[in-house]
């Protein structure tokens, strides 16, 4: 029997030429069990939107408060996601026992869910089933969701400094966590580890995000980082490189890991934000 799952786009709104690209995942799903409700917030109306930060919301609760449905997924990314965030309704989300998905630009809600609430959240795009590495993802994917596997949430790394890490797992694509710093959503540093990925930017870029984060006290306080992939500072093979830069904002003591599985790739793999996390080099 099939259970409902929710699509949304609580980002950017979907280019209408993505339509083709829904119902494949949509006739994937199925296949796999699912029944997808879509958000009627989605495309864009015409406007530059799918609809006001409200509208948005609204759609996404709506999701929330459908009791047949069990996991939320976003497809959207970009820049808009935090829009949502002072409509939300955290009191429901809480209740739930519903899982959210999302990743890029939903790293604003994502670790929203989880500072408001305490519940977990999963950092990943669902869009993966699509792509190059289809069919190793929706194996990855119906294994999560049958039990037989939780290969899924599997990320393989290795340690640039240190040799072992624990805690509480918050963050994701750092451009955008950076957007709920001084909000009530910012997660609390304290004793966490610190997940680190993105698509765009330059080292200008990632110098000025480490430095908000250092200036934020974030290194004093997380007990590890793990970095993701930078897509575009690895494609150019820009210098310094990403760990480089890390290094020189954390300094010498501070537990950091890479693994490949975290970010933009196709292949990438789900982490889970608000999950204790034990990671050692062996």
């Amino acid at each position: 029997m099939s259970h409902k799952i929710g699509i949304t786009a609580c980002s950017n709104p979907m280019h209408p030429s993505f339509s083709a690209d829904l119902a494949r995942l949509c006739q994937i799903l199925r296949e796999l069990g699912f029944d997808p409700v879509l958000s009627p917030c989605l495309y864009d109306n015409g406007s530059g939107f799918s609809g006001t930060g409200a509208e948005r919301a609204d759609a996404f609760m709506n999701l929330y408060c459908d009791p047949e449905i069990t996991d939320i997924f976003d497809v959207s990314g970009g820049d808009m996601a935090n829009e949502v965030l002072p409509y939300l309704d955290f009191s429901v989300i809480a209740a739930s026992s519903k899982r959210f998905w999302g990743y890029s630009d939903l790293t604003t809600i994502v670790n929203a869910v989880t500072t408001a609430t305490g519940n977990e959240s999963m950092l990943y795009q669902v869009r993966n089933l699509l792509y190059d590495h289809s069919t190793e993802q929706i194996t990855l994917f119906q294994n999560a969701f049958s039990g037989q596997s939780p290969s899924l949430f599997d990320l393989p790394c290795t340690f640039l400094q240190g040799d072992h890490m624990e805690g509480v797992m918050i963050g994701g694509n750092i451009r955008c966590f950076l957007k709920l710093a001084g909000t009530d959503f910012q997660p609390d540093f304290r004793g966490k580890i610190l997940l680190l990925e993105a698509m765009g930017g330059g080292v200008p870029q990632m110098v000025t995000f480490l430095s908000q984060l250092k200036m934020m006290h974030a290194f004093e306080q997380i007990n590890g980082i793990l970095l993701g992939t930078f897509s575009q500072m690895e494609r150019d093979q820009l210098t310094p490189d990403m760990p480089q830069l890390v290094r020189q904002a954390a300094g010498p003591d501070l537990p950091i890991a890479r693994t490949p599985y975290i970010g933009h790739g196709t292949d990438a793999h789900a982490a889970v934000i608000g999950k204790f996390y034990q990671i050692s080099s062996d």
